[in-house]
């Protein structure tokens, strides 16, 4: 059985898999200089990346508010997120009102085009994966020959970076995403001591 994308279209569907559709993603290429891995998918290869990038989303971003309902499948929509673009309503001089947030009823235009970007990159390369050499710092190779037992030995040591790893979330995707919330960032696990 195939997997069938089901948008989420603001309402808090219990069973939807992705931001945007194909045709989101087709809108959104249009006025893309880099679109070749988007535009050379088949429909179906393009819904799978968009499950796929929506999935990623949601796992590496903590969006601010809170879900709008417990039983929706996606982070979105979102309840009491602020939304930066908008300001507060004037009722009178001394009145504003605060409307500054995300209609709970939506998913901004921002989180489909991520969306679009994160699937486009998925196209191109398992950003899942890392790639061989990633986050090697240096690579060290001795060899030594002994005379008299005619053998040889050699020695190898590679130091890693963490500073050389690529993101799995495009910097591109982390940038329209920003404004709704933070990406979460892997930490090593461990806990500053503090003594008192």
């Amino acid at each position: 059985m195939a997997l069938v994308l089901v948008k989420e279209d603001g309402s808090g569907k219990v069973d939807a898999n992705s931001y945007a559709d194909v045709a989101d993603g087709d809108a959104y290429f249009e006025g893309h200089l880099y679109a070749t891995a988007w535009t050379g998918a088949t429909a179906d290869t393009k819904a799978a990346a968009l499950m796929m990038a929506t999935r990623l989303i949601d796992s590496k971003f903590q969006f601010n508010g809170s879900r709008t309902n417990a039983s929706q499948a996606l982070q979105w929509p979102r309840a009491e997120c602020p939304d930066p673009d908008k300001g507060l309503v004037r009722v009178s001089a001394l009145v504003s009102i605060g409307s500054n947030f995300v209609p709970y009823d939506s998913v901004p235009a921002a989180v489909v085009q991520a969306t679009c970007e994160m699937a486009r990159e998925l196209l191109i390369v398992d950003r899942t994966a890392a790639p061989p050499g990633e986050g090697i710092s240096s690579t060290q190779t001795s060899s030594a020959t002994h005379d008299s037992a005619g053998g040889s030995s050699s020695q190898s040591s590679t130091s890693y970076s963490k500073e050389d790893t690529r993101p799995i979330m495009s910097r591109v995707a982390q940038a329209m995403l920003a404004k709704y919330g933070a990406l979460i960032q892997g930490g090593s696990g461990s806990v500053r001591l503090v003594r008192v």
